[in-house]
């Protein structure tokens, strides 16, 4: 049975029998699962006697919803559970929290929807608990969501910044700024159109790859401020200095034309299934030989190293110059994720 309404109305929020059709008839329908129980408070969750819980949550206001590559929904999937991927766990389940504007067309729903169940069901996470809200019209815009994301951590590595050593290398397992030059494209600014796809995605079998490495010390994802934020939250976490390598960072050409155009920086833009890795010297081929291997990962690359000196983070240009990089201030894309 399908919903039978076509718009969302503010009746679908009211806790009544609009509401719950909406819930038993999209997002339950689509999101089912052994876990997944529309008429509980609180869900109980199986979880592995041995490892640590990991516990993360964001939220999404990504526009336009729908862009080359995915929409809001795959993107909240993969962007709560990379979080997880990145801090060594294997992400379990999720809760989902819609705001839907009123007058929201109800098969963009569905899409998203089926988006997200999609994306879950690829890395083997359950969606296990949400709740639903429609706002007035012009109150928001359109769907945004909020996630929570809970992973098991069985491996006894430690993660952590205070780990870095100064030699220790860079590795970014694919191309940056992807994602937000797609998303910026697909919102047909500055008379510009593009197919470039987003890189979002998951990035467990990049993480899970390395966790066996005793030299491996850190990893992030570079979404919101894209590479060069990373860098600059290892130089506040370390007191080292980061070097990039301009001529080793993987770019796109489509992503350098339109940089070129309009005067942004590609280093400070979001990636969406990228991971940045921090290794001892001696371990990173070993490392990048991994990535290369993963579907996905031919254009990984090593791109910089740690150095004890003054914390800046420092690009050595492809021209033999180097230049400081600055700490991003201004959001040159905003609501990109």
């Amino acid at each position: 049975m399908n919903l039978p309404d076509r718009h969302i109305s503010l009746a679908h929020g009211n806790g009544g029998r609009l509401m719950r059709e909406l819930i038993e008839l999209l997002f339950a329908k689509h999101l089912k699962n052994p876990t997944l129980d529309v008429q509980a408070d609180a869900v109980t969750l199986p979880l592995e006697r041995h490892g640590e819980l990991l516990f993360t949550t964001d939220g999404f206001t990504v526009q336009p919803l729908e862009f080359p590559g995915g929409n809001i929904g795959s993107l909240s999937v993969h962007g709560t559970t990379n979080d997880l991927a990145v801090s060594g766990a294997i992400p379990k389940y999720l809760s989902l929290n819609a705001f839907i504007e009123e007058g929201f067309e109800v098969a963009a729903l569905e899409r998203i929807i089926i988006s997200i169940a999609q994306a879950a069901k690829a890395i083997d996470v359950a969606v296990v608990a949400g709740d639903t809200k429609v706002v007035r019209r012009g109150e928001g815009g359109g769907v945004y969501l909020a996630t929570t994301g809970i992973g098991i951590k069985t491996t006894e590595i430690n993660l952590s910044m205070s780990q870095i050593q100064p030699g220790d290398r860079l590795l970014v397992s694919g191309p940056v700024g992807d994602h937000g030059i797609a998303v910026m494209l697909a919102r047909e600014q500055f008379g510009l159109r593009g197919d470039l796809m987003s890189d979002a995605a998951s990035v467990l079998p990049f993480t899970q790859a390395l966790l066996d490495l005793p030299g491996l010390r850190f990893m992030r994802d570079p979404t919101r401020g894209g590479l060069a934020t990373v860098a600059h939250e290892l130089c506040r976490g370390t007191g080292l200095r980061v070097n990039l390598d301009q001529s080793a960072i993987p770019l796109r050409d489509p992503v350098v034309s339109v940089c070129d155009m309009l005067g942004y920086d590609p280093l400070y833009l979001a990636c969406e299934g990228r991971v940045v890795a921090v290794i001892a010297a001696d371990q990173a081929d070993q490392a990048l030989q991994r990535w290369q291997a993963l579907p996905g990962g031919e254009l990984a690359r090593i791109i910089g190293e740690t150095e004890s000196n003054d914390p800046f983070v420092v690009l050595h240009t492809e021209l033999g110059g180097s230049r400081i990089l600055d700490e991003l201030e201004d959001d040159p894309l905003p609501r990109i994720c």
